[in-house]
């Protein structure tokens, strides 16, 4: 017998509209499909570390900005984890630091997880469709995980009625 395709979900968050969005659609998706769910905020030190090197940010407030994303950061894990209780679906959360989609990457093949989940945009404005964000287009270009991107537009909604 062929194991279930869909064992393990990894979900990115960030605290946009759309990482949420993308959180609460796999609470839905590990509901139906009794999937562990892992869910990773991680504070961007790379570009922290860059910022510091090029003169942008002094040392303390680089510290300072770095504290302040963590604490935003464990908002966001805590956040999501109410609402994963609310629908009562065990998960995990972790905060990670480093580069972005290095990180997420790394997350899910320590997980072993079969899908990677990120929020993303359906159209802009006047209907174009709007192109991956370069962190997406990372994670999607260096993992070997399957990725779903989140577009669906009332996943509050959804999650309502889930």
């Amino acid at each position: 017998m062929i194991k279930p395709l869909l064992q393990k979900l990894v979900v990115a968050v960030n605290g946009s509209e759309q990482s949420l969005n993308a959180a609460m659609y796999a609470i839905m998706f590990a509901k139906q499909y009794k999937c562990d769910l892992k869910v990773v905020y991680v504070v961007d030190t790379a570009t922290l570390k860059q910022l510091e090197l090029s003169n942008f940010f002094i040392p303390d407030e680089s510290a300072r900005y770095k504290a302040r994303l963590e604490s935003d950061g464990q908002k966001y894990l805590d956040y999501v984890a109410r609402l994963a209780a609310e629908k009562k679906v065990q998960i995990s959360t972790e905060l990670r630091k480093g580069s972005v989609w290095n990180e997420i990457v790394t997350a899910a093949d320590e997980f072993d997880a079969s899908l990677i989940m990120l929020g993303g945009k359906r159209r802009d404005y006047l209907g174009r469709l709007y192109k991956t964000s370069p962190v997406n287009s990372e994670i999607i270009g260096s993992t070997n995980r399957n990725v779903f991107i989140v577009k669906e537009e009332d996943v509050e909604g959804l999650f309502k009625l889930a």
